[in-house]
């Protein structure tokens, strides 16, 4: 008698596909992540700003440019899209919107919500 289990041997990531609840869980964990990589740079720039007026000066100059809009705008969406996830989990701790079809409309709206702030963000920056 064979009670071997057969187990996959070749196991493609990439065929693989999550429901967006998964993606929105897993993009959580990594915009956690980043946030606080970039926490020292933003307190490095906090302190330029504070320290004269020529830091201000330069901490702004550093945020006008090209580069330091697209960085903003990019960190704006990693924070908004962190923080509407963060609500979506905090709910469903609480057993709010566990149910499938709710599950997967309020990890849509995680997206669309933070796509709205970023586009928000980019009118009053451009």
């Amino acid at each position: 008698m064979d009670t071997v289990k057969k187990r996959p041997v070749y196991l493609n990531l990439f065929k693989i596909h999550l429901p967006v609840g998964g993606v929105v869980s897993i993009a959580h964990r990594a915009t956690g992540v980043v946030l606080a990589v970039l926490f020292p740079l933003g307190i490095y720039l906090l302190q330029l700003s504070l320290r004269d007026p020529a830091g201000f000066d330069r901490a702004t100059s550093i945020l006008s440019s090209v580069s330091g809009r697209i960085t903003v705008l990019l960190v704006t969406w990693i924070f908004a899209q962190h923080f509407f996830s963060g609500v979506r989990h905090l709910f469903m701790d609480i057993d709010v919107g566990v149910e499938k079809a709710a599950a997967r409309r309020s990890a849509w709206l995680t997206w669309v919500g933070s796509i709205i702030i970023v586009l928000l963000a980019a009118v009053w920056i451009i």
